[in-house]
């Protein structure tokens, strides 16, 4: 029988105790993600088709713009746009989502003895699920597009597992400060709309020019961007091995796209490491902080 904790002191409890806590409530965290996703399309004639229709309206409006208000020579845009907007879409929908979720519970938290973990975990979840539907339209524009399916598409489920890191690091530290900081709501609404602008959804990073000096060299804002900014690079990898990848500024003679390949090994270190230590940070902040959210809510 697994050891239970008691939340009146859970800051005392190990992490794989935690662990094994969230275990036993699996069947919890699994209603609680579906019922994230039932009341996300509650009353809607479409309901969970929405995952498909809504990324995919979205791409039409980009494509619209890029490609005849102010065109892009970007081959394959369609393309281009949602290997990037899909993984920013569950970035923005989970992290905007899962601040709320120990508000929104106050009351189930004060009555029902469970891990809290649970509630931002199923915001994570939930939007996690959207994200694997709203790959199927992508699927069918690759083909449409003639997009060859390459073996570097066995790279989406570590990039995958390194967002997934860093959300629920993200959705952990956010939903226990919004506890004590309500305003922290708002402010990551106009956050996350100037960091969509910072992040490279319908533009390539290497359009980015321009160098800055740190610590006594000079590097490119693209790198920079890299470094300050995980999704950036979280992005970036999914576009290399889903679309290819675009040299903006080639060469005379040379090709402007190229095929799909594989992340790089410093990709997978660099962001992988600041996922992890995101998720560690998160993770202690929580835990620090849950003893106390009877007393605010």
């Amino acid at each position: 029988m697994a050891t239970m904790v008691d939340y009146r002191s859970d800051r005392r409890a190990t992490f794989g105790e935690r662990l094994g806590e969230l275990w036993d409530y699996r069947d919890l965290l699994y209603n609680l993600t579906v019922r994230d996703l039932k009341v996300r399309y509650k009353h809607s004639w479409l309901g969970i088709l929405w995952s498909l229709l809504n990324p995919l309206l979205i791409m039409l409006v980009f494509t619209f713009a890029f490609t005849v208000m102010m065109p892009s020579n970007i081959p394959h845009y369609p393309v281009f746009l949602l290997a990037g907007l899909l993984p920013w879409t569950l970035f923005n929908t989970t992290i905007i989502g899962s601040a709320n979720q120990i508000i929104q519970n106050g009351a189930l938290i004060s009555k029902v003895r469970f891990p809290r973990e649970a509630l931002p975990l199923s915001s994570v979840l939930s939007n996690s699920v959207n994200f694997m539907l709203s790959l199927i339209p992508l699927i069918f524009f690759l083909i449409a597009s003639d997009i060859n399916f390459t073996w570097n598409l066995l790279w989406l489920p570590l990039i995958f597992l390194i967002q997934f890191m860093l959300l629920t690091g993200l959705a952990l530290l956010f939903s226990a400060l919004a506890v004590f900081v309500r305003d922290i709501v708002m402010v990551l609404d106009v956050a996350m709309l100037g960091l969509f602008f910072l992040t490279p959804i319908f533009y390539p990073l290497e359009q980015i020019q321009g160098t800055v000096n740190l610590f006594g060299q000079t590097l490119t804002l693209a790198r920079v961007m890299r470094w300050i900014n995980p999704m950036a690079s979280i992005i970036d990898a999914y576009r290399g091995v889903i679309y290819g990848t675009i040299d903006w500024f080639p060469p005379p003679d040379s090709p402007i796209y190229y095929a799909p390949s594989a992340p790089d090994g410093a990709f997978i270190l660099r962001t992988g490491l600041t996922a992890l230590l995101i998720l560690v940070v998160g993770w202690f902040y929580f835990r620090k902080m849950s003893p106390r959210f009877g007393e605010e809510l």
